[in-house]
């Protein structure tokens, strides 16, 4: 752990840098200018120092730039406008690049599309798009397709005149009334509304302070919701509302006050029971009530403990239980009578198995459908109720085939989801009886996409500890020849249990028709090969997750894959982590990195439970107000870890209004990497001021972002619009 002089003799570099910086235009100095090919005259913007000692166990940190972390602050908003006029200057000349992007990413997708109707109670709902439109319209029809369209919820209508602008609706099982959730700043901060849907009247109350969980009474006239701590942005609160009446009246049926868990409320697929779970990193707690009776009393299903997680559901008179109880690593799944729910009563219906991870099931009146993971692919089986069962197959390398709406008991047909890196998604519908499948929608790639061009692999790369080997999936073009002269986009993120499915998107044809392998790392922290891989990724083994990511890059280097020289790395969020961790830990592994809305400054943040999600978390980083847990994760947190020496070129992007990770961590991480590295490369931070974490609302604003990462990225290889 470096002792406190250390950070010190840090600050003096810093300010050395800083002073050299501001005196400078780009391309002009060894220790943080930008490239010659900058336009003259534009220099980065110099972040304030402000020093901070954050004292801990003992040590002192000095931290430069915690001022970023005011909000309010104009000079800070200043400062970020200031950085995104930079780095618009910095690629000014890629405009026409962009738009070419643009243009292809675009053009890809059919604008006017419609989702796969989906039946629940008398109606079938869908959402739709249109050419001229940023946002879904969501709709349905009654009794049949060929009924008349009723558009319930134009999101486009109520998105005119925001910046940023997301919504949702929920319907309730007579279908006559529908609430609905919408966030007008991207920090997930819902207002709530209630329309009648027989008479087209929008109720004049508004629930303030929502997360947007929600879910209907079958008196088709309580909506139950959950509301957020305006601090931590926690879910923590229950309330009952009764159409029609002043949400201050609404009553609190459930308030969660371990701040290390948080609570949503749901309905069974049986439609008999809301159930209100609360939920930790390593543990859950569920409250029933009759569905019918939504004034009366939640049951507690099984009081909390500490490392027992389960997921409830409902079919006849039993509870099913998705249980990881006595030592069921890779989930098990038992049953248990409605009225006796104590484990005693418990009996087994899926036994745990080592070698296969349960990840969900779907119940049906008659069958149950398990969705599994073995040897880091999917699958699902099918099991008729006391009879046989089967699995549905795949034949691709990578894939992935997933349970998709199935809100309906009484029904033998199971809907499923299936795509892989070069398949675009589609969605089938299966006959558990007679085990025929039915194509209802494969996504539509215009412009000529024909998937034979393509080549899916997975491979296997071996860690450095000998322990494992962790599972590559890529995708190119037919005739990619293996000779290292590849440029290679590797994306993985390795945190929370996430597993990365090899799956397709059209908007990489535009790298990879321009002879880039994409890549993705299922590397440990994620769940691929079960429980005991997410184990190993978290907590004190945490930087398993970097050096598997680095052991795949090496070996994809190895196999003639690419090279350093066109090797480019992306991950946002906790997979944003581990891009600051692995440019720390090996620079010039890479050409260049895009880390979206990054979680890099881990101890200050895991340190202040006033941010969102922290004390949530503990479980998943560890709590540094343990001396063991502050010095692990001192060693690899990206921010403190920032280093004197050479970069590669990075793209940083932020939400200021971020609910997860808070845009002062990235913009941050930019400042104190601009004053110490001494190399030319490229360093732009681009904050979205209008948004959060997923970046700016409506399908051109998230084409616009992806062509300007795109562009980021081939004008490192100096490529223009072709390889």
């Amino acid at each position: 752990m470096p002792r406190p002089e250390a950070v010190y003799r840090d600050r003096s570099t810093l300010v050395a840098a800083l002073l050299a910086v501001s005196v400078q235009t780009a391309g002009c100095a060894a220790d943080g200018g930008e490239p010659s090919a900058a336009p003259a005259g534009i220099a980065p913007p110099v972040a304030r120092v402000i020093p901070e000692q954050l004292e801990t166990h003992g040590h002192t940190r000095i931290d430069n730039y915690y001022w970023l972390n005011q909000r309010d602050n104009p000079e800070v908003i200043e400062y970020l406008e200031a950085e995104n006029d930079y780095t618009d200057a910095l690629m000014a000349h890629t405009e026409g690049l962009q738009a070419e992007l643009f243009d292809e990413i675009r053009g890809r997708i059919r604008q006017t599309d419609l989702s796969v109707p989906v039946k629940e109670g008398d109606f079938f709902y869908y959402t739709r798009t249109e050419e001229s439109s940023d946002y879904p319209i969501h709709a349905r029809k009654r009794g049949s397709l060929d009924a008349e369209e009723e558009v319930i919820l134009d999101v486009n209508a109520l998105a005119d005149g925001h910046d940023y602008f997301a919504a949702f609706p929920e319907v309730s099982s007579a279908g006559d009334m529908m609430a609905w959730a919408e966030d007008t700043r991207g920090r997930r901060i819902h207002t709530v509304r209630i329309r009648n849907l027989d008479t087209g009247e929008t109720y004049p109350e508004s629930i303030e302070g929502a997360s947007g969980n929600m879910v209907w009474a079958e008196d088709n006239r309580t909506l139950f919701y959950t509301k957020r701590d305006l601090g931590t942005l926690r879910s923590y609160q229950i309330y009952r509302h009764s159409v029609g009446t002043d949400p201050a009246d609404d009553m609190l049926v459930y308030q969660e006050d371990d701040e290390e868990f948080s609570s949503r409320v749901r309905k069974t697929k049986s439609k008999r029971y809301i159930v209100i779970s609360s939920s930790h990193t390593l543990a859950d707690e569920h409250r029933f009530l009759d569905a019918t009776d939504p004034e009366g009393e939640f049951t507690l299903f099984l009081p909390r403990e500490r490392g027992h997680e389960h997921r409830i559901d409902h079919l006849g008179g039993h509870f099913y239980v998705r249980t990881n109880l006595d030592r069921a690593e890779n989930f098990k799944l038992m049953r248990t009578p409605v009225d006796r729910t104590s484990t005693d009563q418990w009996e087994t219906v899926v036994p745990h198995r080592s070698d296969v991870f349960l990840q969900g099931f779907e119940l049906f009146r008659n069958y149950l459908v398990l969705s599994e993971r073995a040897g880091g692919l999917t699958r699902l089986r099918v099991r008729a109720w006391g009879g046989e069962e089967h699995e549905i197959a795949f034949d691709e390398p990578a894939y992935l085939a997933s349970l998709s709406a199935n809100p309906e008991l009484d029904t033998d047909i199971l809907r499923f989801g299936y795509t892989s890196l070069s398949a675009p998604r589609s969605v089938y519908d299966y006959d558990m009886t007679t085990r025929e499948r039915t194509l209802l929608k494969e996504d539509e790639v215009l412009g000529g996409y024909d998937r034979a061009d393509y080549v899916v692999e997975r491979l296997h790369a071996p860690a450095r500890d000998g322990a494992v080997e962790v599972p590559v999936s890529l995708v190119y073009r037919r005739g990619l020849e293996k000779d290292g002269d590849n440029p290679l986009l590797l994306y993985a993120y390795g945190s929370y249990g996430s597993s990365m499915e090899p799956t397709f998107s059209s908007t990489r044809l535009s790298l990879i028709d321009r002879g880039f392998v994409y890549a993705i790392a299922h590397i440990r922290g994620g769940q691929e090969l079960g429980r005991a891989w997410y184990e190993d990724g978290k907590m004190f083994n945490k930087k398993n997750t970097f050096t598997d990511y680095v052991d795949v890059a090496d070996f994809l280097i190895a196999e003639g894959y690419t090279s350093p020289e066109k090797l480019f790395a992306r991950g946002g969020s906790a997979g944003g982590l581990l891009m600051g961790a692995v440019v720390n830990m090996r620079p010039e592994l890479f050409r260049g990195v895009v880390a979206h809305v990054p979680f890099v400054d881990v101890i200050t943040t895991m340190l202040d439970e006033s941010i969102p999600l922290t004390s949530f978390e503990w479980d998943e980083w560890g709590d540094p107000s343990e001396l063991e847990s502050y010095r692990y994760m001192l060693s690899y947190s990206p921010y403190d870890q920032v280093e004197v020496k050479d970069y590669p070129n990075l793209l940083v992007t932020t939400g200021l209004h971020d609910s997860q990770v808070q845009y002062w961590e990235p913009a941050k991480w930019v400042a104190k990497l601009r004053a110490m590295k001494t190399d030319e490369n490229r360093l732009l931070l681009k904050t979205h001021m209008d948004a959060g974490h997923g970046g700016g609302s409506g399908r051109d604003r998230e084409y616009e972002e992806l062509a300007f990462e795109f562009a980021f990225i081939l004008d490192l290889l100096d490529a223009g619009s072709g390889l």
